[in-house]
């Protein structure tokens, strides 16, 4: 095999298995969004449901991904202006806790630029049955977010968990 070749081969092998393992993430994404695979979602909850231990239940772990550098010369979002958005629009929706971690991220704009940037990591956990309920109120922080400070996006994974408090 030619060297080019293995290297292809390789990277062929590791997309596919990035693939598989978001797969039960981006069903579970897709489906809170209205799309064509609520069953499946529907069966996996039953399964959590189940539960291999009797001191969890069915959450829904949504991270959401908040960058800070802006565009057209603006300055970043300051650590007290992210504070200020946390205090006012997401514990009021998030009452019952969430965890914030300080971060770097780096992404690729519309533009084409790779921009590197101070972020946070917003992580809410919530009781599966109300996935639905809460899903209006992240995609208005997402909206609120990007619409007072100018940006392009803010991340959000979904995640079917365990847990219990």
């Amino acid at each position: 095999m030619k060297p080019h070749t293995s290297r292809r081969v390789r990277l062929c092998v590791l997309l596919a298995a990035l693939v598989c393992a978001a797969g039960a993430s981006t069903a579970f994404t897709t489906a809170l969004q209205g799309r064509d695979d609520r069953p499946a979602v529907a069966a996996r909850a039953e399964e959590f449901e189940a539960g291999v231990s009797a001191h969890t239940r069915p959450y829904v772990r949504t991270q959401l991904f908040f960058g800070t550098g802006r565009h057209h010369g603006e300055p970043p979002i300051t650590e007290e202006q992210f504070m200020d958005f946390l205090d006012e629009y997401v514990t009021p929706r998030f009452p019952d806790g969430l965890t914030l971690q300080e971060g770097y991220g780096q992404w690729r704009d519309k533009t084409g630029s790779v921009n590197g940037e101070r972020s946070y990591e917003l992580i809410l956990l919530y009781p599966a049955k109300t996935a639905k309920a809460h899903d209006d109120d992240i995609e208005y922080l997402r909206d609120r977010y990007t619409e007072m400070y100018g940006l392009e996006s803010v991340g959000r994974v979904d995640e079917l968990v365990r847990a219990d408090f």
